[in-house]
């Protein structure tokens, strides 16, 4: 394959999983410029989280469970989630519940989208493994996102439990994306009786988030109204 084609098969599954979230969005669609402002923060969120788990790792060596819930998903999720909190939390683009995941699935997707463009450079083997790339790494981070969003969205529309929601929506992704990587690194040879399972549970959540974040938008009642 040539260098652009390599690049259009590592990109092409990030804005896929983009727009299909975007688009689940029922009453009202995110000015696409932030969505994209988003996408582009958590592509340069990848050169920073690259530099601090290099230097933990050298610090303090890869246990297989620290170097999951601390270096990779922690760090990880901790990056994504403080540019969603401070550039679109208070922002007045986020208007309803649903409007969280589709920010944090940008950033989600951006850093994705990178690391897959890093990974497909330096270590593509075959076709088969830019599909298992699309439909393991890239999908995981955009349904981590999709927690992360739903209940930053929760924070924010239900400000009598801001701190438990905003609590929940940093460590539920860390606690995916642990036992996402975990699998990866300790099943060997049996990690797809363990990551198909997985993978399900993170969808059929992400599906019900989505579909309860739209229902609990305020905008639902006003076109309710408009159509009866």
């Amino acid at each position: 394959m040539t260098w652009l084609s390599l690049l259009a098969a590592a990109v092409a599954p990030g804005l896929a999983l983009l727009s299909y979230f975007y688009l689940k969005d029922r009453y009202e669609t995110e000015p696409i410029h932030m969505v994209l402002r988003l996408f582009l923060f958590g592509v340069l969120l990848v050169f920073p989280i690259m530099m601090v788990q290099r230097a933990l790792v050298l610090a303090f060596g890869e246990n297989p469970y620290v170097f999951s819930f601390v270096y990779s998903g922690g760090i990880e999720e901790l990056f994504k989630w403080l540019i969603l909190y401070l550039v679109i939390y208070k922002h007045l683009a986020f208007d309803e519940p649903y409007d969280g995941i589709v920010y944090a699935v940008a950033v989600s997707l951006g850093f994705a989208t990178m690391e897959n463009v890093f990974y497909v450079f330096l270590n593509y083997s075959s076709f088969l493994d830019l599909m298992v790339r699309a439909l393991m790494p890239v999908s995981g981070h955009a349904l981590f996102g999709v927690a992360m969003g739903y209940y930053m969205g929760s924070a924010k529309f239900h400000p009598a439990r801001k701190n438990i929601f905003l609590l929940a929506s940093i460590a539920t992704p860390i606690l995916y994306h642990g036992v996402f990587d975990l699998i990866l690194i300790k099943a060997e040879t049996y990690w797809l009786y363990w990551m198909l399972p997985l993978m399900l549970f993170l969808w059929g959540r992400s599906l019900w988030k989505v579909q309860h974040a739209n229902d609990r938008s305020p905008l639902r009642g006003l076109m309710l109204d408009e159509r009866a």
